[in-house]
């Protein structure tokens, strides 16, 4: 299999966490792949004609994208069992979509200041999606810090890739003030071999 990745990629970063986790390090090749949507750079236009990565490449030539999609089918492949099965795979999917949902929200912020001209930046925009994150955060603290601590699963790693996509582009907002258990549960779980093999660079 091929996967097309950058390493600042927090999508790609789930990716890469399964992968390790899943034991399938020997089985992706991994293939270079960066831009924006303004400049689409080296991004596999002919694989995904939405300019994003990642993209996988099965053996059969088939392209799969977005993560979401590459990581269920990576855990089926693998029976890695990061999913779980109803009514526990319900709540594994919905914290996966609330830690996308930051990222979305993150990488609108950061395109924002690295891409859009200055004179056409909108604060109050940019705000908007910083409250979309604070209160996916803080309903984590509330609600979910103990399905995060239970056995490895794919909220964890998702929950996981997002907090530490926020200290990689946006750690001046300090994501832990007034969140004392995820940031417990975060300290911890960025210590697992696969996250630091991951950290992103660039």
């Amino acid at each position: 299999m091929k996967l097309y990745r950058s390493p600042a990629s927090p999508f790609v970063r789930k990716v890469m966490v399964l992968i390790h986790e899943a034991g399938l390090t020997d089985r992706v090749d991994l293939v270079a792949a960066s831009g924006t949507p303004v400049a689409t750079g080296t991004m596999p236009l002919d694989r995904n004609p939405l300019g994003k990565i990642p993209v996988l490449l099965r053996d059969d030539g088939g392209a799969l994208y977005d993560s979401r999609v590459i990581c269920r089918y990576l855990d089926d492949l693998t029976g890695a069992g990061l999913y779980g099965e109803p009514p526990r795979l319900w709540d594994v999917l919905t914290l996966e979509a609330m830690a996308d949902g930051m990222l979305d929200a993150a990488i609108l912020m950061v395109y924002e200041t690295r891409v859009r001209p200055e004179d056409k930046r909108m604060p109050e925009w940019v705000e908007g999606q910083w409250a979309k994150i604070a209160r996916s955060l803080d309903a984590i603290e509330r609600e979910h810090v103990a399905e995060l601590s239970g056995p490895l699963d794919m909220a964890q790693i998702a929950v996981g890739c997002a907090l530490g996509y926020l200290d990689f582009r946006l750690g001046a907002r300090n994501w832990r003030s007034g969140r004392p258990k995820v940031a417990a549960w975060e300290a911890e779980f960025a210590a697992r071999p696969a996250m630091v093999a991951t950290k992103p660079v660039g």
